[in-house]
């Protein structure tokens, strides 16, 4: 009796849901209806059989969680603890180590550090992948639970395994949780003859607000050419990289589409912006860790003829993850389009190409030289000395050049 209530009770739940999705499964429909018999079958047997008796939303749970990873990297089931979980990170402070991570192969991998983290001052890079969290193998582990780990009271320590993508090279990196603030707009200055330079560390609901406010303060100090510095830069809110790519982009101008299930294509533009710095040089720096929002900035800046990249191959994100509640407070985060630059590339697993390749081995070498002195000094308010960042050296040669030869056209 048990089982068949089971069974019908699945079976039934799933029905409504296809429902009141307003699934037209006409000929599939039959298809759908065997295979959940499959899974009616196999459920009840489980409850029946197995060692242990769980109860039914375990089970449920853990066929979901099953069903999305079984999809692509990216989509996950979130209980409702996951799913609150999510809502508080989106708030922008938590505890924690500062690393955004992302299955890829299977692998549990660094996207990048966050700036100014307890991951980034212990050295841990994009595509460094996490073997071990305090001594627990995460072959399998899903995202929620990898970050939950990682996650605790400031002060509190966690011991991550890291294989090194360059080397192959495996060490234990004890780390010290602490509040992890994030910052949109990390640094805005004026370097030399006019050129400024802003860090975007990640694109959250405030961002494009940031930095029209920063590139005004920097306009009336004599801006004249921008190094615009998205490295390490994980990503976030597709809209928000949207409007900062705007900025910089004639009204109109097609920043990113994305494309659903069916092809249904959905265009992104630029917008009206009250201020619009159309006519300044620009260099945009990226990394392996520069991903989502990032390569959707620095694609659509270079197809548009607006900017030059400079730096390493960036992550290669170019799916866009949707967060859907469900009845009972859990959701289903669920790749749901990908998208693709102005010209119609699509970047999903291939990343952005830089314009001047630049390694970020070379900068850390270089900052390492003096990284003893550094710590050693008590007042540590300004650390940032961008004649040792190759990378932001080079873009200052490259822009100061620019400058150089629209001047001489101007005076022609």
């Amino acid at each position: 009796m048990k089982k068949r209530l089971i069974a019908a009770v699945v079976i039934l739940a799933i029905s409504l849901s296809c429902y009141w999705m307003g699934f037209s499964l006409g000929k599939e429909k039959e298809e759908v209806y065997k295979e959940l018999d499959i899974f009616a079958e196999a459920l009840a047997v489980i409850d029946k059989k197995y060692t242990e008796e769980k109860k039914p939303q375990e089970l449920i749970y853990g066929a979901l969680t099953g069903l999305l990873a079984s999809l692509d990297s990216y989509s996950e089931f979130l209980t409702p603890e996951e799913y609150k979980d999510l809502l508080i990170e989106t708030e922008g402070r938590f505890g924690g180590v500062g690393l955004e991570i992302t299955l890829k192969d299977g692998l549990l991998t660094v996207v990048s550090p966050l700036e100014d983290t307890p991951a980034s001052h212990a050295g841990i890079k994009p595509g460094d992948v996490v073997v071990k969290i305090d001594g627990q193998l995460t072959k399998n582990i899903t995202l929620h639970e990898a970050v939950k780990k990682m996650r605790g009271a400031p002060g509190t320590s966690v011991t991550l395994t890291i294989l090194r993508e360059k080397n192959k090279k495996v060490e234990d990196i004890t780390l010290i949780r602490g509040i992890i603030k994030i910052k949109d707009i990390t640094r805005a200055q004026l370097l030399e003859e006019g050129i400024g330079y802003i860090k975007i560390a990640e694109f959250r609901e405030k961002t494009s607000k940031d930095l029209a406010a920063a590139l005004l303060t920097l306009k009336q100090a004599g801006l004249r050419g921008l190094i615009l510095d998205v490295r390490n830069n994980p990503g976030g809110l597709l809209d928000s990289a949207v409007e900062v790519a705007s900025l910089f982009l004639d009204e109109g101008k097609v920043i990113v589409s994305t494309r659903s299930r069916g092809e249904k294509e959905e265009i992104y533009r630029g917008a009206k912006d009250a201020q619009k710095y159309l006519d300044i040089p620009i260099a945009v720096l990226i990394s392996k860790g520069s991903a989502s929002g990032s390569e959707i900035v620095a694609a659509a800046l270079r197809e548009h003829s607006r900017a030059i990249l400079i730096g390493e191959t960036t992550f290669g994100k170019g799916s866009v993850q949707s967060v859907i509640p469900l009845s009972d407070n859990s959701a289903l985060r669920l790749t749901t389009a990908r998208y693709y630059t102005p010209k119609g590339n699509s970047i999903h697993e291939k990343g952005v190409a830089p314009d001047v390749a630049v390694s970020e081995e070379e900068n850390n070498n270089n900052q390492k030289k003096d990284a003893a002195v550094f710590e050693k000094l008590e007042n540590k308010e300004d650390k940032f000395d961008y004649k040792k960042d190759n990378t932001i050296t080079k873009a200052l040669d490259l822009l100061k050049g620019v400058l150089v030869f629209s001047s001489v056209d101007q005076t022609k």
